[in-house]
Formats: C-alpha cells, sequence, structure tokens
C-alpha cells in the first residue's frame, strides 16, 4: 500500500482542435495538457477529467493513447508515463423536481474503467441532452434515473459541489439525498463537498455519516487543478483501486481532505447583490434584511444551518482529517514568477506543500516569501469570507 493525490474534477476548455468543451474554461485545457500538467507541475497521480463524454474529447483521447506516452489499463483508468492515472468522466446536470415543486437542477461527476464505457456512455446520454459535444449540458434525467445508466456502462456517481446554491441537489433541489435517489442510496457512496464547503459542515447532516466525501478543485484552468485534493491509500493507481479506496474497502481508504478553508469559497455566506456584501439569514430568505432587495444568493453556511439535524458535530471514526490548504495562488506575495521558480526547484507543487523545508524555500525565493508559504501551510493567515460568486481573500498573521 502506498499514499497518492487525487483530484477527481478537472475540466477540459477546448478539445485540441479549438472545438469548445467547457465554455467558461481555458483554452489551454485539454486532454494531453492536463496530463503534463498533474504529471510535471501538480505531481497529482490520479486526475479525473469530467468532459470525456464529448465526442471531441474522445477523438482526443484516441489521439493521445495512440502516442504511446499512454495505454488502458487492466483494472480501469488511462495511465500516462506510469505517473498519471487519468480516470475518464462526464459531468451531467440532471433536471429534478426541486424543493417547493419548483424545477431543480443537480450536477453529477460520474466515472467509467474504459474508453468504451465512455463512448457507450456518450452513445446513450445523446439522446438526453441538446448538446453531446459541450460540458455539463442540461438533461432530461433525474439522478434516480441517471445512476442506472452510468452503472450500464460500470461506472460509478459521485453528486458534485452538493451545497453550491446552484446546480446541487442541497443547493436548489432538495433537503435530503435519500428522496431523490430513494431506495438507490446506497449505491451513492460519496459526495463532493465543493469549495465553500468542508467536513465539519458536512458532518452535521445525518444522512452523509455512511458517505465518502472528496475535495476536488473544479478546475477551469491548468494553474488551478489540485487547488483542493485528497491523500489516498491503494495499492496500485486504477479505476478500480479508487473505487476501493471510496468504498474503504480491502485496506483502501481516504486519507485525508484538502481543500480551501470554507470561508474562501465564493458561495460560503448568503450574499446580496443589492448591498454587493455577504448578509446574515437564519432562513430561506427573499428579501435582505439589510436593503429589502430580493437579489439574494443563499449561501452554503446558511444553508447547512437549516438542513443539519445531528444534536452535536460529530465526524464518524473513520472519518477522515479536512486540512485547510490555500494553493500557492492564493498566498499574498506568491505571483506567477515565484511559482514558476519553485517548480523550477521543486518540482511539483506536492513536493513544496508536503515535503521541502522553509530553508529549502528560503534558498529560493527569499525568507519574506518563504514566511508566507509555510505560515499558509501551517494555518497562520486571517480568511476574509466570499459570497455572491467572489471568491474570499487571505491576509497573513
Amino acid at each position: 500500500m502506498y499514499e497518492i493525490f487525487a483530484d477527481l474534477h478537472i475540466h477540459i476548455g477546448r478539445s485540441e482542435s479549438g472545438k469548445p468543451i467547457k465554455i467558461t474554461g481555458a483554452r489551454s485545457l485539454n486532454f494531453a495538457n492536463i496530463a503534463r500538467e498533474c504529471c510535471e507541475r501538480k505531481g497529482i497521480q490520479v486526475a479525473g477529467i469530467i468532459d470525456c463524454a464529448s465526442p471531441y474529447v474522445i477523438e482526443d483521447i484516441e489521439k493521445f493513447l495512440s502516442t504511446g506516452d499512454a495505454y488502458e489499463l487492466k483494472d480501469g483508468g488511462i495511465i500516462y508515463k506510469d505517473k498519471v492515472c487519468i480516470l475518464l468522466g462526464s459531468e451531467v446536470e440532471t433536471s429534478e423536481k426541486g424543493r417547493n415543486g419548483k424545477c431543480g437542477s443537480a450536477h453529477n461527476v460520474c466515472f467509467f474503467p474504459y474508453l468504451k464505457d465512455i463512448k457507450g456512455f456518450s452513445n446513450e446520454l445523446s439522446k438526453h441532452i441538446k448538446n453531446i459535444t459541450l460540458s455539463t449540458q442540461r438533461s432530461d434525467l433525474s439522478g434516480y434515473e441517471l445512476i442506472d445508466i452510468v452503472e450500464k456502462y460500470n461506472g460509478i456517481l459521485i453528486p458534485a459541489h452538493v451545497f453550491t446554491p446552484h446546480k446541487s441537489y442541497y443547493g436548489n433541489c432538495t433537503d435530503r439525498l435519500k428522496d431523490i435517489f430513494k431506495e438507490k442510496y446506497d449505491k451513492i457512496f460519496a459526495i463532493e463537498l465543493g469549495l465553500s464547503s468542508d467536513t465539519f459542515l458536512a458532518d452535521q447532516i445525518q444522512e452523509l455519516e455512511n458517505k465518502t466525501f472528496v475535495t476536488n478543485s473544479d478546475a477551469h484552468s491548468l494553474p488551478k487543478i489540485a487547488r483542493e485534493y485528497n491523500k489516498m491509500q491503494v495499492e496500485d493507481i486504477s479505476f478500480k483501486e479508487i473505487v476501493k479506496a471510496l468504498k474503504n474497502e480491502d485496506g483502501r481508504k481516504m486519507l485525508a481532505n484538502y481543500g480551501l478553508d470554507p470561508k474562501l469559497g465564493k458561495y460560503h455566506r448568503s450574499f446580496c447583490e443589492d448591498c454587493n456584501d455577504s448578509i446574515e439569514i437564519d432562513e430561506v430568505a427573499t428579501v435582505c434584511p439589510e436593503c429589502g432587495g430580493q437579489n439574494i444568493t443563499f449561501g452554503v453556511f446558511d444553508r447547512i444551518e437549516l438542513l443539519k439535524d445531528k444534536k452535536e458535530t460529530k465526524s464518524p471514526e473513520n472519518r477522515p482529517p479536512y486540512i485547510y490548504q490555500v494553493p500557492l495562488s492564493f498566498i499574498p506575495g506568491v505571483g506567477g514568477k515565484t511559482v514558476e521558480k519553485l517548480l523550477n526547484h521543486f518540482e511539483t507543487e506536492m513536493n513544496i506543500l508536503h515535503k521541502v523545508s522553509e530553508d529549502d524555500i528560503e534558498a529560493v525565493v527569499g525568507e519574506k516569501i518563504a514566511k508566507n508559504i509555510v505560515n499558509s501551510i501551517k494555518g497562520n493567515i486571517h480568511v476574509h469570507s466570499g459570497g455572491g460568486g467572489v471568491y474570499g481573500r487571505v491576509t497573513l498573521s
């Protein structure tokens, strides 16, 4: 057994021929560049690319496999230069009845072991969405229906960023996941927390007690890969091993979630667009208590306050720690040139964040920036809450 780092939510912005996939994603985010970024700069051993159902991306994957640098694994996944395992995924937006009978929608990340599986899934999904070439298109499927199609092609389904106010199950569809998945709820063995929540917040909800929590970047550009990630214990890197770790089977398991302090997330607190500021509310308000405005985005923290049903927040014994970690790009004084200098010396971000000493960092970027980085890693920072689609910010102690 050994430890690996995994980011299971990475988007593709464009195909290698320039065709749009995720409209809001960077042009440089294509399949091959993601593989190289994870291998050469991030130090991530497992990358979940969640736009692989697009026929344009499938073409890129086939071309990628023909180069000889990558091949499919017997236990699922594509291995790149024997260092990075890529899981072939698809983010699907489902249509739900929603709370109070209103129409709701939620995102799901689905992973498949082999290229033939994602091809079959893509073909069937194309019957339920308008444009299969684009990422995360609204389908006419519910989560209850989607999970059967995913399993038909040997895949797994993980509800994505489950608390965010837009496009998530708890955010705008339901008070309980069991109400969506019903008798199939046990087939959901992991949920994605999202940037605006953490283990402490999610463990206030009873029905999540037996679910594995994953923290992922939801990267829309190459530098954002691994801004949140997971540490897992596995025997090897493959689709089969990652599924076992998510299920906590045969000694495979989640060891830690590394993520932003949820206050840094852009939907942590409720936000009034008219006041242009975060607001504190204790119910799903339609009117701002400060200015009377009606343009309100309900925050993750406030939503969980309504959903929680445990008398005390207590994580199950096998719940791994959630470790607050600020990405290098968030740290004051650490710009693009500084990151490049650090990577030239220490190869990957995982080395910088987990292996090298303050003295090593100081020798490369000087005492002040080294202290900023180490203080950030140790959590000696002040976090100013985000909301309304604007990220929080960090100042150092």
